[in-house]
């Protein structure tokens, strides 16, 4: 497969781009509706750990279940303190595409006494099914899987997988890469420009604020020219088969922005998704969706039962990885990791993926179709497992939110 001619980059804008939004609630199988929630759901300010503004309030963190029923107000309070700073034209040249650092995985705690011995990493790797059944109990509750070793995508990508890219972004004066997938909008059925990754790959995290320059570039290196020895006399065309689509809006977690210690694993990796929506680097309304030929769905509340057959996708840069690949690994059923017991439990797959891989999709199949389940969260110092947060109403909330009234 050839690659398609790379656009030319234009200017995404210098001000900050705002949300405004309306909130569209949703309810799962297993939580009730929140449209019957008590009013007094908290006030969230803009906040200078999420904004980046000096002298704003400070975040009211709302608790879990204050949160799945927040309304109108509450997300368009929220919604004033993520700003996105839109890309600079022209920032990211290839040697700092290839010089950006994987953001690093954050580690679960080395002794987590909830976790069941891990199994021998020589075990053979789980092979998914064709279609999720029920008729497969769940995997057991806080039972490390078997390392599954990842695997390179060939080249050049199928078409179905260039929904899969890397994150750019600079975290102060540091550049940085992260995994990301292209979703389906339902607000704008076939022209979806949104996102979606970890929370980690967008906020720093508690007293911290939006990276800046955040940048996707779906199908990164699909046809190999980075690959081997080759890559020093490549060109960021060749590389970006789609150029780079800048992010000109995003959204985290409140738990994210107000708990989370971006390096560690923690009761925030439950929460730790993200979406941003991203602007045509040539300029013209074609959408991403439109550009690459196909979005992922997104399955939130799904049915643990039906997980019969997950993979996760992801670049890893740390070694043995090189971030040149698309790589995954084929985890079969997740088991859970459990955390803060008010939070759902995190999807957990064997995989030795490392830091870059960060934000990466989670597929399942749903009605004989791909849909996106997860996005890697956290990893352990032995690589021998991923886990990724369970999309529930909170995530859905957000993502209903954010379809609509992103700017």
């Amino acid at each position: 497969m050839s690659p398609i001619s790379r656009p030319s980059r234009a200017v995404l804008g210098a001000s900050v781009a705002a949300l405004t939004m309306v909130v569209a609630t949703a309810c799962g199988p297993d939580n009730s509706d929140p449209s019957g929630a008590a009013t007094g759901a908290p006030t969230v300010a803009a906040s200078a750990s999420a904004s980046g503004k000096p002298g704003a309030a400070p975040i009211k963190l709302p608790t879990v279940e204050e949160l799945k029923t927040w309304k109108l107000d509450d997300w368009d309070k929220w919604a004033q303190a993520n700003v996105v700073t839109p890309a600079v034209k022209g920032y990211w040249t290839l040697q700092k595409l290839l010089n950006a650092k994987p953001k690093p995985l954050p580690q679960a705690p080395a002794q987590d006494p909830t976790q069941a011995p891990a199994q021998p990493t020589s075990a053979a790797p789980a092979q998914p099914t064709a279609q999720p059944t029920g008729a497969q109990p769940p995997a057991g509750p806080d039972q490390l899987p078997a390392m599954v070793p990842a695997k390179p995508v060939a080249h050049p990508f199928p078409k179905n997988m260039h929904v899969n890219g890397k994150i750019f972004f600079k975290d102060g004066n540091e550049d940085y890469v992260c995994s990301g997938t292209v979703i389906s909008d339902p607000e704008h059925p076939g022209k979806s420009n949104l996102v979606w990754t970890a929370s980690h790959c967008l906020h720093g995290g508690k007293g911290n604020k939006y990276y800046t320059d955040i940048t996707f570039a779906p199908a990164f290196n699909s046809n190999g020219v980075l690959s081997g020895a080759g890559r020093q006399q490549a060109k960021v065309e060749d590389a970006e088969p789609y150029g780079e689509w800048g992010a000109t809006a995003g959204m985290v977690s409140p738990q994210w922005t107000a708990e989370a210690d971006p390096e560690k694993g923690g009761p925030w990796s439950q929460y730790d998704f993200g979406i941003i929506k991203v602007a045509n680097p040539d300029g013209s309304a074609k959408s991403l969706e439109e550009t690459v030929g196909g979005s992922v769905p997104l399955w939130f509340n799904a049915p643990r039962d039906q997980l019969a057959a997950v993979s996760n996708y992801g670049f890893p840069e740390g070694k043995p990885f090189d971030g040149a690949e698309l790589e995954h690994c084929d985890g079969g059923k997740p088991s859970k990791k459990t955390g803060d017991p008010s939070r759902p439990a995190m999807l957990l797959i064997g995989c030795n993926m490392t830091g870059g891989s960060s934000g990466g999709g989670w597929y399942a199949t749903k009605d004989g179709k791909p849909a996106l389940v997860s996005d890697t969260s956290i990893g352990n110092g032995a690589n021998t497992y991923e886990a990724g947060p369970y999309l529930e109403d909170v995530a859905q909330h957000m993502f209903d939110y954010f379809a609509k009234k992103a700017k």
